[in-house]
């Protein structure tokens, strides 16, 4: 017997629950390197505060830590999924200036409301902008640099 082909575009049967799955483990994946990425920031930044003040240590431990997240995420949590190399470059310099004018920002306004802001707090101010801002990201990737198509 025949099998109809939908011509309302809707998905073959199972596709959904596919897309779901994949969902799953993208998200899965990329919850544990955004963990394991932000804790590594958070270390270096602490660790650079001192020596080259907030704002370089700010930058420079997101510089290191956007290198590695991209590349992890290219290998593990997209993989199969191909992506041109422009199109992950720009993603990667995109995902850097995007966390150094936030982060500088937030550490702007942090130092507005409080007068001399310790390296901890400092440091929680910029882990809860990194999650806020590592969930766009997540969305930004699945949706544009490692669609399907």
């Amino acid at each position: 017997m025949p099998t109809a082909i939908p011509v309302t575009g809707d998905d073959p049967p199972g596709a959904t629950r596919s897309r779901h799955r994949e969902f799953g483990r993208h998200a899965a994946w990329y919850l544990a390197a955004g963990g394991v990425t932000t804790a590594l920031q958070a270390g270096l930044f602490l660790a650079l505060r001192t020596p080259f003040g907030s704002y370089s240590a700010n930058l420079l431990a997101i510089a290191a830590t956007t290198l590695v997240n991209t590349e992890f995420h290219r290998r593990v949590t997209f993989a199969g999924t191909a992506a041109p190399a422009g199109r992950r470059y720009l993603q990667a310099a995109l995902t850097f200036v995007f966390y150094a004018g936030y982060g500088s920002l937030v550490l702007l306004v942090l130092r507005s409301v409080v007068a001399e802001p310790t390296g901890t707090l400092e440091t929680l101010v910029l882990v809860a902008t990194s999650m806020l801002g590592g969930a766009c990201r997540f969305f930004l990737l699945r949706l544009w640099v490692f669609a399907r198509h």
